[in-house]
């Protein structure tokens, strides 16, 4: 039987990644591509969003591991050729996704927060500031995470178009291997993948002592 903890933990996971979907679905919209829209996936619903399993086998396992904790919805179909400003429309639909989450755990530093006052500093226990505390450090995973320069994750559209026409061609084709490449990261080495997520734990040691100001 699952545990309460980690129940709460991929029901987090799941609403993270759906809003880091809707981030990308929306500001592509934004840019001139309904694509998304169409196929209504500007929806805090997780239905249309959710992949079995990456969002949530892998989490499950990860969970039970005791390591990092990260997953996926399924991509937001986007058509970069209906954007207004091709580059510029690209790498802001690509970073969408990663502002979203950076404002979620923003968003959850400043609740969990108001938890601890309203409760006299007994809250730590409870489900809520459980859930609050997952958010925080599931949100700033999800945007580091995808600011990692592997094909499909959010940073490599940055990169590719950085890089001359025919090499960025050959870099996104890596795309069709990310997802091999990605697992053999977290689960191969898990060393590298910790010193590249090291603002993470940063910015989650600033959250703490924030949210500890309030009590």
């Amino acid at each position: 039987m699952l545990s309460l903890q980690t129940v709460i933990l991929v029901t987090v996971l799941i609403f993270s990644v759906v809003v880091h979907e809707v981030a990308h679905a929306w500001q592509a919209r934004r840019e001139g591509d309904d694509t998304a829209d169409r196929l209504g996936r500007i929806t805090l619903n997780p239905l249309p969003h959710l992949d079995l399993f990456g969002s949530v086998i892998v989490p499950l396992l990860l969970a039970s591991q005791g390591g990092i904790i990260f997953g996926w919805a399924k991509p937001v179909p986007v058509n970069p050729a209906n954007y207004r400003e091709y580059v510029a429309g690209d790498i802001r639909v690509s970073l969408a996704g990663i502002v979203s989450n950076l404002g979620l755990a923003v968003l959850a530093t400043l609740l969990a927060g108001v938890v601890l006052r309203v409760t006299g500093g007994s809250g730590f226990s409870s489900p809520i500031f459980m859930a609050l505390d997952y958010a925080i450090f599931i949100n700033l995973i999800l945007a580091f995470f995808n600011l990692i320069p592997i094909p499909p994750l959010d940073g490599s559209h940055v990169v590719a178009h950085a890089l001359p026409a025919e090499l960025a061609e050959r870099y996104r084709d890596l795309g069709r291997y990310g997802l091999f490449i990605v697992m053999a990261f977290v689960f191969l080495a898990p060393g590298a993948l910790n010193l590249l997520l090291s603002p993470v734990y940063f910015l989650q040691g600033l959250a703490d002592q924030f949210i500890r100001l309030w009590i």
